[in-house]
């Protein structure tokens, strides 16, 4: 396959690795190793008094841990401001950039008229043609770009398909401030030239910059880039993306107990589809990825599919790899520090025994460390109310007449100690439950656990034995 692709993701890091921006990172990154290519990263920092080094780092630990590695090195914006300017330089001594100089007042009286006649808002034009030699005294001037003012700009969205705007509803750009400091507009065509970048891929709220961008890119003579904007993440309710919708930090799905194979795997069908397929590895993503099977419609999050997914990566993953993803969540999640306190190697061979049958029922590794948690409890276990009701004299008395039986079991293992029980409740003429439930309840303080005789076993002989003598009564 060609190596000319070459993709990049460039996020402001004025805040987190947001749902949306690891979207388009991943679709970037897939579309870089589907031809082979390269995916480039740039952070565009320009903004010095809302871009952070918290969330820089945070830009670079949610993408490592999604698995989205990135080629070559990180591009900082901020240090190339020069090089912007020395472009918009060069577009002023080509005659397709020109010194304005209309003052804050004028451009608000433009503002105003535009408003009151139902207009988009544009500068006018007035200072394109007219000599800087008759400059009010006072103003610093802004470069604006010599925009072309009649026909139209065409974007062949890879996405959107064949988008048309009319030049006459794009006017001059700012390329320099007042100040001298670039704008977004020009920095971003600058870095992308520079870089090599071959194909943007990006959100659809980009389009019209995409023709805005077009007339720097011919301004300078230099060949377009392809592009794809992609729709925006919807809400279930079809509203723009928000905080009560979804729209978090990529480590907070993280804190959630979201595995990042299913964050990949939710995040690609997100606005992309290959047929009917739902499930599919990453070496699937990266080998069906393209383009065109982005659809033009906004995606809507959904919660419930993600858990659901995340069950299935869940269910499906090696023991031993889920145990090191869940100890690797215990510092962010609650309850977590208290269970990787107590986390020494007995500890760790116990859970690992135990994940056949914890990962079962759990959704994320919340779940799944909740579901462990009898595990770490320490006697006498703290009974929740359910498992209280269970416990009634009855019961109690079953448990003292179920322990010398149990005391006896030569392998504790699931099968001879389940044969013991159901031994006790064919003498006694109750249901396999009656036991089961009272059993459930005295060794693990709850009514909800993995099978019990798992549990039994997974505790050990005298850890399981002293538990149940704590709530027993001497037959």
């Amino acid at each position: 396959m060609s190596t000319s692709v070459v993709t990049r993701f460039a996020p402001s890091p004025t805040g987190y690795l947001h749902i949306g921006g690891a979207r388009t990172a991943l679709f970037n990154w897939l579309y870089a190793r589907h031809t082979g290519g390269k995916m480039l990263l740039r952070i565009e920092d320009t903004d010095r008094e809302r871009s952070t080094a918290q969330a820089i780092d945070a830009i670079f630990e949610g993408l490592r841990w999604l698995g989205l590695s990135w080629d070559d090195e990180v591009v900082m914006q901020s240090t190339r401001i020069a090089r912007h300017q020395e472009i918009a330089h060069a577009l002023l001594a080509a005659g397709r950039a020109y010194y304005c100089y209309a003052t804050p007042e004028e451009l608000a009286e433009m503002r105003e008229k535009a408003r009151a006649q139902g207009r988009p808002p544009r500068y006018d034009g007035r200072w394109r043609d007219r000599d800087p030699s008759e400059a009010p005294a006072g103003i610093k001037p802004v470069v604006r770009l010599k925009a072309p003012q009649t026909g139209e700009t065409v974007v062949e969205d890879q996405v959107q398909g064949r988008v048309v705007f009319p030049n006459s509803d794009l006017d001059d750009l700012v390329l320099l401030r007042s100040d001298g400091t670039p704008t977004y507009m020009l920095s971003v065509v600058v870095d992308d030239h520079d870089m090599g970048v071959t194909h943007i891929i990006r959100g659809d709220d980009h389009l019209t910059n995409a023709a805005r961008q077009t007339h720097i890119y011919l301004g300078m003579g230099w060949d377009v880039p392809g592009f794809a904007h992609v729709p925006l993440i919807h809400g279930p309710d079809g509203a723009k993306l928000s905080k009560r919708h979804g729209a978090l930090g990529v480590e907070a799905y993280r804190a959630m107990g979201y595995l990042p194979e299913a964050m990949r795997n939710y995040l690609v069908r997100l606005g992309w589809a290959h047929g009917d397929d739902e499930i599919m590895s990453l070496d699937q993503m990266i080998a069906w990825f393209d383009l065109p099977g982005i659809g033009r419609s906004p995606a809507r999050f959904d919660f419930t599919k993600l858990e659901n997914l995340n069950g299935h990566y869940i269910r499906h993953k090696d023991d031993a790899a889920l145990l090191d993803a869940l100890i690797a969540v215990l510092p962010v999640i609650e309850g977590g520090p208290a269970m990787l306190a107590k986390l020494d190697d007995g500890m760790r061979e116990r859970l690992l025994a135990a994940m056949p049958g914890l990962k079962e029922r759990a959704k994320t590794l919340v779940e799944l460390a909740g579901n462990a948690s009898f595990l770490f409890a320490e006697r006498p276990l703290a009974l929740d109310e359910k498992a209280q009701a269970l416990l009634d004299t009855e019961a109690r008395r079953l448990l003292g007449r179920l322990i010398p039986r149990l005391e006896q079991v030569g392998a504790w293992q699931p099968g001879p100690l389940e044969q013991i029980v159901r031994q006790l409740a064919d003498e006694e003429g109750l249901k396999l439950g009656k036991i089961a439930q009272p059993l459930r309840a005295a060794l693990t303080g709850t009514t909800v656990s993995p099978g019990i005789f798992d549990v039994l076993s997974v505790l050990g002989r005298d850890e399981a034995l002293a538990r149940l003598g704590d709530q027993a009564v001497p037959a």
